[in-house]
């Protein structure tokens, strides 16, 4: 077939061999397929992932939820428990009206134990969210065993004491073998006022429900 002598006149198109009919309408049909999918398709499929996407994320926080749904009741049931174990530590927490009176057991707890002290000093309350703290730097001298017993004696007090910042050393004056100075900072913890009242009230209203 000799291309020359093919008249190229669109309006003799009719007239034209049916190999060249058939690559011209192939070309038309790419040409409209591939300008489809570039307008039309490409969008469409950005959108599909995107879809694709977000239905991956809801099925991901659906079996979070539906977790957490069906251990609803276990949750309630550990916030009843935190609860009311919240409760117990603030009714181990002296009132402003107590704190001098354990001051005083702190005090005969050392006393009790054989130590000697050499320092008592409250420091001024330092406020946190639902309570205070209320510490004391203590400084004592005895034997070791008797320090141990002054521990054990505030473990043993009804109401909440804690030591921190503990440091011991040997008594070097002369004639005291044997003895220990100890430094540390004694903490009792208030209730406090406000808004942790209210709350402690709020639970001991629903305790007795």
């Amino acid at each position: 077939m000799d291309l020359s002598e093919i008249n190229w006149d669109p309006n003799e198109a009719g007239a034209w061999p049916l190999p060249i009919k058939a690559a011209i309408i192939f070309m038309i049909c790419a040409l409209v397929a591939g300008g489809g999918v570039y307008y039309d398709t490409l969008d469409q499929l950005t959108v599909l992932d995107a879809a694709e996407k977000k239905e991956l994320e809801l099925k991901t926080s659906f079996e979070t939820k539906q977790k957490k749904a069906i251990n609803l009741q276990d949750y309630k049931d550990q916030l009843a428990q935190i609860e009311i174990q919240l409760y117990e530590m603030i009714r181990q927490m002296p009132t402003e009206e107590e704190v001098a009176s354990l001051l005083v057991d702190i005090s005969q707890t050392g006393l009790g134990s054989g130590l000697e002290f050499k320092l008592f000093k409250p420091s001024a309350p330092v406020r946190k969210e639902f309570y205070s703290e209320l510490p004391i730097n203590i400084q004592v001298i005895g034997k070791y065993e008797e320090l141990g017993l002054f521990m054990s004696g505030l473990a043993s007090l009804p109401r909440i004491v804690t030591v921190h910042d503990v440091n011991i050393v040997p008594e070097a004056k002369a004639g005291m073998e044997g003895e220990m100075i100890m430094n540390a900072t004694v903490k009792t913890y208030n209730e406090g006022t406000g808004d942790a009242v209210e709350g402690r009230e709020a639970k001991k209203k629903r305790g007795r429900k």
